[in-house]
């Protein structure tokens, strides 16, 4: 007994706490249906399990095909230390996506019947099928790491063989059910507020996607460089940074240029609600770490690059949730708050992947030395150091 406890730390305590309030949610949800453990009406069917779980959920995993479309289409290999953790994450992110739409599914036992019963018009059967393939592919992409603990030398050779056409698969079907996530509320023009509604939702969740990808993969890296005393491809992360202002660059332009075209940027001064939100999710999430990312000096350093991803992530979260849920509220007549049994189940599933991350980092061969790493243990000089270049001007 003295064993176990010495070995807890404070944060497997919080982890264990958040699964066994999310597994009594769980059951509550499955003995008493969505009824009992949700606030989802009738006016308000879709809530925080497809807002966050799902529509974010997906996008949060997108580091996967957009790094491993630059290590292995267009051939930059340098990238290649980061690659095992990212697909990892993307995985991680996709298996708990489905487990997050047993969970929302009025009849979660049924979700199988998108295999047999088709239709080839519905928009979320090309969601579905995208996401299983590519959960599949993600699966094929990551086995070589498990094989080579396993040191299944042959079988390992045969999968490296298909690599590129996996990785070709992988972003194909990315793009389409990236894009087709947007293509869901292309439906209610009517019911969509107007500073989220746009007939280039599609592409406006693709190209986000491929920014808060970028992201991700800094914040994993800069995460599990700490986590587990290994080193930090700064250089590598850098690089990142310059996609992801070419991304955030372009995203801001359509969106600036898809309200002027449709007459929409009235809507920016209206005092409502809606408005401040959607003033929050671009200041925070696109133009704040867009001028941050934009400096070298910030991409240069740990702390700019932390707080730029951070802020990447919390605004793509900020637009999907605002999507989902803020935008039709008014058109509902009725506001939506998840219930703590919504909200506890969603933390428990980001710690359920925080949890399975780590146990891949502890058990199998995911990191690769990078000749440029750098110490991950800083003096807390250097890390004041760090936030002084990021705040003076270039």
């Amino acid at each position: 007994m003295k064993r176990l406890l010495s070995k807890l730390t404070f944060w497997k305590v919080v982890a264990g706490l958040v699964l066994i309030s999310g597994a009594c949610s769980a059951a509550v949800r499955y003995l008493g249906g969505l009824g009992a453990a949700t606030n989802l009406t009738d006016e308000f069917p879709w809530g925080l399990w497809i807002g966050f779980d799902v529509l974010c959920g997906v996008g949060l995993a997108a580091g996967g095909f957009t790094l491993a479309g630059i290590v292995y289409i267009f051939n930059v290999k340098r990238f290649e230390p980061i690659i095992r953790p990212t697909i990892l994450t993307a995985f991680l992110g996709y298996l708990l996506v489905i487990l997050a739409l047993m969970f929302d599914l009025g009849r979660p036992l049924q979700i199988w019947h998108a295999i047999i019963m088709w239709n080839p018009r519905s928009v979320m059967f090309e969601v579905a099928w995208c996401v299983m393939l590519y959960t599949t592919v993600l699966a094929l992409e990551f086995s070589p790491v498990v094989m080579e603990k396993l040191k299944m030398t042959r079988t390992m050779k045969v999968i490296k063989k298909i690599t590129i056409p996996l990785i070709i698969a992988g972003v194909l079907l990315s793009t389409l059910h990236q894009s087709s996530l947007g293509s869901l509320y292309l439906i209610i023009p009517e019911k969509l507020y107007g500073l989220w509604y746009s007939p280039y939702l599609p592409v406006f969740f693709f190209v986000s996607a491929i920014s808060v990808g970028c992201a991700m993969v800094i914040f994993e890296s800069l995460l599990s460089s700490h986590a587990f005393n290994r080193g930090l491809e700064l250089d590598l992360l850098s690089e990142i940074g310059k996609v992801a202002v070419v991304g955030l660059a372009v995203y801001l332009t359509m969106k600036v240029v898809d309200l002027a075209d449709r007459h929409a940027l009235s809507l920016l001064w209206l005092p409502r609600m809606e408005t401040y939100l959607y003033w929050l999710e671009m200041v925070v999430g696109v133009i704040a770490p867009l001028l941050l990312l934009s400096r070298r000096r910030v991409r240069e350093s740990r702390n700019g690059l932390f707080l730029s991803a951070v802020m990447v992530i919390v605004g793509f979260v900020l637009n999907r949730m605002n999507v989902s849920i803020t935008g039709l509220e008014a058109w509902a007549g009725a506001s939506y708050f998840p219930s703590w049994m919504e909200i506890s189940v969603t933390v428990s599933i980001v710690a359920a992947g925080f949890v399975l991350f780590a146990y891949g980092a502890k058990y199998l061969p995911l990191f690769k030395q990078h000749p440029k790493t750098v110490s991950i243990a800083p003096s807390e000089a250097e890390w004041l150091q760090d936030l002084k270049t990021v705040s003076q001007p270039s």
